[in-house]
């Protein structure tokens, strides 16, 4: 059972001086070391630009019950990638991987967008998502970009793949999980679920609203 940090005082800087270690009670009775897991957060406004690039993009986007959102605010340690039930309102929190052009100095926050041909960093805007195939990351996803700040995501191979860098155990190893080319890399415990929920023809968006 992961522990949550659940407040977001000072979030920021306690994710950037590394406080992840934690205790979880395992069946025998020992105490073993596990990631300590932020709360994850749907963001009115987040959900609010992606619902309206939805509707920007209805001619696109034929399949509209589920939308990936990616909230690239909080840093890689936080559930920041949502499932959101369109219909429901459910949402779904998974760890995903930002584009290590994105955060050179692996913070674990991003730092930028870029949608230039080997920049490695992601790109901001909205994605459908396309063709399933199996590449040097196993199974994957093609996704094309939709915005002019990303219309180049299928010729820069921006894709969904599993990665190990992106599991949770490297927040508790180093808070906070390792960078893709630019890429959403999930981690290999989410992957089936992802690739199963984000078929073909559904939205992502991903956004940084404060980019100050």
């Amino acid at each position: 059972m992961q522990n949550i940090i659940d407040t977001p005082v000072n979030r920021r800087g306690l994710l950037s001086a590394g406080i992840f270690g934690g205790l979880a009670v395992a069946a025998g009775g020992t105490s073993v070391a596990a990631p300590l897991i932020p709360a994850p957060r749907l963001r009115p406004e987040v959900r609010a630009r992606a619902l309206a690039a939805m509707s920007r993009h209805v001619g696109r986007i034929k399949v509209r019950d589920l939308i990936g959102i990616c909230d690239f605010d909080d840093s890689s340690a936080t559930p920041r990638f949502h499932l959101l039930d369109v219909a429901s309102g459910k949402v779904d929190s998974l760890l995903v991987a930002h584009g290590r052009g994105s955060d050179p100095s692996h913070t674990g926050w991003l730092q930028k967008f870029s949608n230039v041909m080997g920049s490695a960093a992601s790109s901001s805007g909205a994605f459908i998502t396309a063709e399933e195939y199996y590449g040097n990351h196993g199974r994957s996803r093609r996704v094309d970009g939709l915005d002019g700040s990303n219309n180049n995501a299928r010729a820069r191979a921006v894709v969904i793949h599993g990665a190990w860098y992106a599991e949770r155990q490297m927040i508790a190893q180093h808070g906070k999980l390792g960078r893709s080319e630019g890429c959403f890399a999930f981690g290999e415990s989410d992957l089936a679920q992802v690739m199963a929920r984000l078929g073909p023809g559904r939205l992502i968006y991903a956004d940084k609203v404060d980019r100050a």
